[in-house]
């Protein structure tokens, strides 16, 4: 796979990028041992959520308990994708049985799956064909608020202006990091 493919920068709210801590962030899984080491680590509270994953610049999957932001768990860094992620053993093999791109925090477009597939190929970890869920994220070009599109419905919940087909998120923000979050 080409890892050129586009990196997203954060683009949440501010308050949440000083969580970052230098030295922090997610687990980095390169092997499927790499996973069994993290899984036993965890409460059976955090086992029960599906997982905070980024694909960091490198093509490298990290993994940290849900309720972990997407800017700590890549350690302020820019990824190729993030979402949230649930796994399964099958005939003693892991799995992925739930994986979406659900990042308020970096927007990644649902073209970000190729960077997905390939960090788990890399880790041994046997990936679906696709996000299971499909986020469509675009900024409204009239207002600037941050939308989730719903039912190919492209229209600003904030404004009703027209959204792009295009992925928009991050184009001429600045990387000031201080997009907003709004529309789920």
């Amino acid at each position: 796979m080409d890892m050129q493919g586009r990196a997203y920068r954060y683009v949440g709210p501010a308050d949440l990028l000083a969580l970052v801590r230098p030295g922090g962030g997610g687990r980095s899984i390169r092997s499927a041992a790499d996973l069994d080491a993290w899984a036993r680590s965890l409460t059976p509270e955090e086992s029960a959520e599906p997982f905070t994953f980024v694909v960091d610049a490198t093509g490298v999957l990290r993994l940290a308990p849900r309720r972990s932001e997407h800017v700590v768990c890549a350690g302020g860094e820019t990824v190729l994708s993030a979402g949230e992620i649930t796994f399964r053993v099958e005939s003693g093999q892991w799995t992925v049985s739930e994986v979406s791109n659900q990042s308020t925090g970096y927007c990644p477009d649902v073209r970000s799956w190729p960077a997905v597939a390939w960090a788990l190929d890399a880790a041994g970890i046997v990936p679906p064909s696709a996000f299971t869920h499909e986020v469509v994220f675009r900024r409204c070009p009239a207002c600037g608020q941050l939308n989730i599109v719903r039912e190919q419905d492209f229209v600003c919940v904030f404004c009703d202006g027209a959204l792009p087909g295009e992925w928009n998120v991050d184009e001429d923000r600045g990387g000031d990091g201080g997009g907003n979050r709004g529309g789920g």
